[in-house]
């Protein structure tokens, strides 16, 4: 069992930069794809950024590449997602999720349901 926890969401102005965090229970942190996802209003949740358990493979949606920055530190059991020159587009919660690295097949996967635990979420507001 993984509990998961997000922080540092908040409101930025456009083309700011925004950290959200997200701290994972457990002993076997560096066995788990982490990924984030986001939901904006009135939408499905949408894939944003995945990062294996060694932090050696990234993976982005189009919509943030270049912009966007997934870490991860396994020594803390923390995950990171940098946000640069954030836009409105970009307002949505963000959630944390962990996959078992081994259901995945070696790839870095975008669809939800292999992601077995989930975070509540972060706000992340940007104002135009």
């Amino acid at each position: 069992q993984v509990q998961l926890v997000e922080s540092g969401g908040g409101l930025v102005q456009t083309g700011g930069s925004l950290r959200v965090s997200c701290a994972a229970s457990g002993r076997t942190f560096s066995s788990y794809t982490m990924a984030w996802f986001r939901q904006a209003p009135g939408k499905e949740r949408r894939f944003v950024a995945a990062i294996s358990g060694s932090g050696s493979r990234l993976r982005y949606a189009d919509s943030v590449a270049g912009r966007f920055t997934i870490s991860r530190d396994n020594a803390k059991s923390t995950v990171f997602l940098q946000m640069n020159n954030l836009k409105p587009e970009d307002t949505a919660v963000y959630y944390c999720a962990a996959g078992v690295s081994a259901r995945t097949g070696g790839i870095l996967r975008t669809e939800e349901e292999y992601y077995d635990y989930w975070g509540q979420g972060t706000q992340v507001t940007v104002s135009s």
